[in-house]
């Protein structure tokens, strides 16, 4: 059984250490803080709430400290954290509420509307605000004190946090994520990144994103590191923080990284502390990559996902060049293969489903045992995504099973999409892709035929989404057809689609 709680032994070894700070408030914790303040949550919890191993705690608020305090409790209580994405509507967030029933509801006051009308949100024990939450914390910094709490017995395979993704079905599916995976991807991290107890990132990325949890934060917890939390990205700020701060390491995506390289502020800014850059969702551009190693930072692409690690594979940053395209190759405590459709393993540069086994490897979805069943066969986790790997072991993705797409790096599934256009009283048929789009990387368009006799505008689509989806899920682009391509199956023919986009 491993150590999970990671914040009382930094709490011993380096106290006075400032382990996370907040950028828009200015408020920091060092470890002894940290570890205080979660002692004293937990007992509250327990005591006063009746909380205990297994339960849940949901949380829909932007990033703050008080996610890390939570985190903290997870790992001393065995109660699991279930960060809501408060970017969606009121509808798509009670499904989340209803679906992992919390006892404990953590509101950030902005975003009270999209939960306080809701049946879900009355159903929930208990509630509070995410103001009464710092101001316990407030309190218990001013009242000083030592608090101390026994941690349970939590073993490998409990869970710490459920991580909502948008679903390839009509709803989200929570993706379990356990204790042993959180040790094991900070392994692979630690092992891959070089990580110390020296190091200093930025963490900006939403907290129902697997990506704010565990590309960096949760590894840096693990080895004593620091991180400033910051609620949104913005280029110019970014650049002075990672210059005046000496940070170390900073992961993005590419198109933060073409707008921090065309802000005024990259030539003049002094980036010599930053050992690299570790970029995802998307291949970054060649171009891009020199452009950044010309300034002598460089670049550590990957790849990952929310079931799995979530950071499976990493290209050094001398093959950025070379390799460019590539995700490198997998983290070190993974097992991989590229097989067919038949699960047969592919050869060099063949096409093949990347299937993923290790102790980073979800045990499923949370009360979802038919998704559970068609990701995980044999302890395999099928990603859904089609690669190749060439004769030196380095992984291209070359296409998406799931006919996911990526709109400013968000997610979008189509089938979640379709199926609310499907309600919809005048629409027969839809079928949604995504499409290069200058801003957002990729957009949404829906292909639509109309019931017999039946008239619809664009515009009147697009208003029948808004607040019934997130807007990135809404489809940029309308095309009305008298029917849908289909392929030899019977089914839509979606490549079909993709030419009639590129040929409009």
């Amino acid at each position: 059984m491993i150590n999970t709680d990671w914040i009382s032994k930094w709490a011993e070894y380096a106290p006075d250490k400032v382990a996370v700070s907040e950028y828009e408030t200015g408020r920091s914790f060092s470890y002894s803080q940290l570890n205080n303040l979660a002692n004293a949550f937990a007992s509250y919890l327990l005591l006063n709430f009746g909380l205990s191993k297994g339960h849940r705690i949901a949380m829909l608020a932007e990033n703050c400290l008080e996610y890390i305090i939570l985190l903290s409790v997870a790992q001393k209580t065995g109660i699991i954290l279930v960060p809501l994405n408060y970017r969606l509507t009121s509808r798509e967030i009670d499904f989340l509420i209803t679906d992992s029933e919390p006892s404990l509801l953590i509101t950030e006051e902005k975003f009270a509307e999209k939960v306080n009308a809701r049946e879900a949100y009355s159903r929930v024990p208990h509630r509070i605000t995410l103001s009464g939450l710092q101001q316990f914390t407030s309190e218990i910094i001013e009242k000083g004190g030592n608090h101390q709490f026994s941690p349970v017995n939590v073993s490998d395979s409990d869970a710490v946090l459920i991580i909502y993704t948008s679903g390839t079905t009509a709803f989200p599916k929570g993706s379990v994520y356990t204790h042993g995976m959180m040790f094991w991807n900070s392994i692979n991290t630690l092992m891959r990144l070089d990580i110390t107890s020296g190091d200093r990132a930025i963490n900006m990325a939403p907290p129902f994103h697997t990506g704010n949890w565990n590309v960096l934060l949760t590894p840096f917890l693990h080895h004593g590191a620091y991180t400033l939390i910051m609620k949104s990205f913005d280029a110019d700020k970014v650049l002075e923080i990672l210059e005046n701060d000496k940070h170390t390491i900073f992961w993005a995506v590419p198109t933060m990284l073409k707008m921090m390289a065309d802000s005024p502020a990259f030539e003049r800014v002094d980036l010599s502390r930053i050992r690299y850059f570790v970029v995802g969702g998307e291949a970054m551009p060649v171009p891009l990559i020199e452009k950044w190693h010309n300034k002598g930072v460089p670049i550590r692409q990957g790849y990952g996902l929310t079931e799995v690690g979530p950071n499976v594979t990493s290209l050094n940053h001398e093959d950025a060049i070379r390799k460019a395209g590539s995700i490198g190759k997998p983290n070190f405590y993974y097992q991989t293969k590229l097989v067919n459709e038949q699960g047969e393993e592919v050869p060099a540069n063949a096409l093949g489903e990347l299937i993923l086994k290790g102790p980073t490897v979800t045990p499923g979805y949370w009360r979802n045992e038919e998704a559970t069943r068609a990701a995980i066969v044999d302890g395999w986790f099928h990603t859904g995504d089609i690669m190749r790997i060439d004769e030196e072991g380095f992984l291209f993705v070359m296409d998406r099973i799931k006919n996911m797409y990526i709109s400013g790096a968000e997610n979008v599934y189509p089938a979640e999409v379709e199926y609310l256009l499907r309600n919809h009283p005048d629409i027969d048929a839809v079928a949604i892709i995504g499409v290069p789009d200058p801003k957002w990387g990729e957009a949404g368009m829906a292909f639509v035929v109309l019931k017999p006799g039946k008239q619809l505008q664009a515009n009147e689509l697009i208003e029948f989404c808004i607040g019934k989806l997130a807007k990135y899920k809404i489809p940029a682009h309308v095309r009305f057809m008298d029917e849908l391509p289909k392929n030899d199956a019977g089914k839509i023919d979606r490549k079909k689609l993709k030419e009639i986009s590129l040929n409009q």
